[in-house]
């Protein structure tokens, strides 16, 4: 009895460190996209927002090029070692890269994305685009990214518990990897060649867009653009990136999984 309850102990510790895990490459996925909604849009005026301006095309092509190597690795064609992350204490340097290949992933999305801009993220980009008030903007700019990062950082929670729930049908796995891998290589294809933008335009042109109004104030509080960058996330400008986001989330757990169970 002792022997089993010990051996249940080390599947509940097994079962949490890899739920954090995931949990840090959904974090570090918001993170990404957040660093350039801040700078890149909400910080229009500044120095590295021109820079981003100028060279998000080329970034979103090298994006695209690095998240079809992803699915790749996913579906097995490719090894790269670095995109590979471990729970074992020797491989912990792989899991700090495996960590960035998340962040990037973030970067890379926001990169090729032309948001939906409503009410709210209107003022914020406004503001953005003048030297006095990129600062306000890049704050107000930080909340909306946060409330748009809410729901992928839900689902980060939940991608790791289905694949612990999908180890008692482990003939299906190699499944989950091939779908995840194929996702993550339709979207490197929309960014390579700036299709998704395309999304982004035609959902704006039919106001395919949930929106918030400001309530007559010319700047939206902080709390209003956590509120809108929560909404957004329903708009067809962002569900696109959902399932290859829950695909790479998927191939990221379920080699955690194996490596966990051999």
């Amino acid at each position: 009895m002792t022997q089993n309850f010990l051996i249940n102990e080390d599947k509940r510790s097994a079962n949490k460190i890899a739920r954090t895990k995931t949990f840090l490459h959904a974090l570090a996925f918001v993170a990404g996209f957040s660093l350039i909604f801040i700078v890149g849009w909400g910080g229009a005026a500044t120095v590295f927002g021109q820079l981003f301006s100028t060279y998000k095309r080329e970034l979103a092509q090298i994006g695209g090029i690095i998240i079809i190597a992803f699915g790749l690795v996913n579906l097995g064609i490719l090894r790269i070692p670095w995109l590979y992350y471990d729970t074992r204490i020797e491989y912990q340097t792989g899991h700090r890269l495996g960590l960035l290949s998340s962040g990037l992933m973030g970067v890379f999305f926001a990169a090729g994305w032309t948001p939906c801009i409503g009410t709210t993220l209107g003022a914020i980009l406004t503001m953005g685009f003048s030297q006095e008030t990129s600062a306000q903007a890049m704050v107000l700019a930080s909340g909306y990214a946060f409330g748009m990062g809410i729901p992928f950082l839900i689902i980060g929670l939940g991608v790791e518990r289905f694949a612990a729930w999908l180890t008692h049908f482990r003939k299906h796995m190699r499944k989950v990897q091939i779908i995840s891998g194929l996702l993550l290589i339709l979207i490197g294809i929309l960014l390579f060649t700036n299709q998704l933008t395309a999304i982004a335009i035609w959902a704006q042109r039919n106001g395919l867009y949930a929106d918030i109004a400001l309530g007559g104030a010319a700047t939206p509080t902080y709390l209003i653009a956590i509120i809108a960058g929560l909404v957004s996330f329903l708009s067809p400008c962002v569900l696109p990136l959902v399932p290859a986001y829950i695909g790479y989330l998927s191939g990221h757990a379920v080699r955690d999984d194996r490596i966990h169970n051999g």
